[in-house]
This record gives structure tokens, C-alpha cells and sequence, in this order.
């Protein structure tokens, strides 16, 4: 059975750091496709950065510079790295992995930037 756990989020003020996790289980997870989600109140989910099975990484525009994924793939864990925070990054974090053309969820992490 594949299971995603988010974990890592929580309140920053602006300009703070946090880091959310993504624990693996059920898949090959070296042959996985992960990528980092978020969805704001009102808005859709929207793609924030991906990490390949060969390490390469793609990001949004909107978070090049702030945010690093990367991937553990003896631990079976990727990663966010989110720095300089912003209120507009206030949102549920989803992390998603892609094995065999298929899409998995973790149930998402509240990341809450507020002074």
C-alpha cells in the first residue's frame, strides 16, 4: 500500500525558514517522480518544485531562490527546504509521487507565514 506523510510545517513569521518532510511507503522509491504542491484558501493547488528519479529538479518562478528539494532515497524521504517565507506562502503543502504513470497524495502540511 503507498503512503505519503507530510510533516514540517507549522506558523513562521515572514522571512523565516522551515523545512517539511515526505516519508515514502509501498513504492520503488528510487524509480519515483516527487514533487512539492501547495493550495492557498480560494485557489487551486499549484505545482511548487519537483525532483526527479535521476536527481534533476524543476521549481516555479515564484519560489527559485527561496526553496531546495531534494530527495533521500535511502531514507525514502523528500524534502522542502523553504527559506525567506512570505505571507503569500501561507498554504496546505501536498507532497505527490508518480510511479508508473500513477499519482499518489500525502494528506498535506498547514505552512501559516504571519508576524
Amino acid at each position: 500500500q503507498v503512503q505519503l506523510v507530510e510533516s514540517g510545517g507549522g506558523l513562521v513569521q515572514p522571512g523565516g525558514s522551515l523545512r517539511l518532510s515526505c516519508a515514502a511507503s509501498g513504492m520503488i522509491f528510487s524509480i519515483v517522480h516527487m514533487g512539492w504542491y501547495r493550495q492557498a484558501p480560494g485557489k487551486q493547488r499549484e505545482l511548487v518544485a519537483a525532483i526527479f528519479s535521476s536527481g534533476s529538479t524543476n521549481y516555479v518562478d515564484f519560489v527559485k531562490g527561496r526553496f531546495t528539494i531534494s530527495r533521500d532515497n535511502a531514507k525514502n524521504t523528500v524534502y522542502l527546504q523553504m527559506n525567506s517565507l512570505k505571507p503569500e506562502d501561507t498554504a496546505v503543502y501536498y507532497c505527490k509521487a508518480v510511479q508508473y504513470n500513477l499519482d499518489y497524495w500525502g494528506q498535506g502540511t498547514q505552512v501559516t507565514v504571519s508576524s
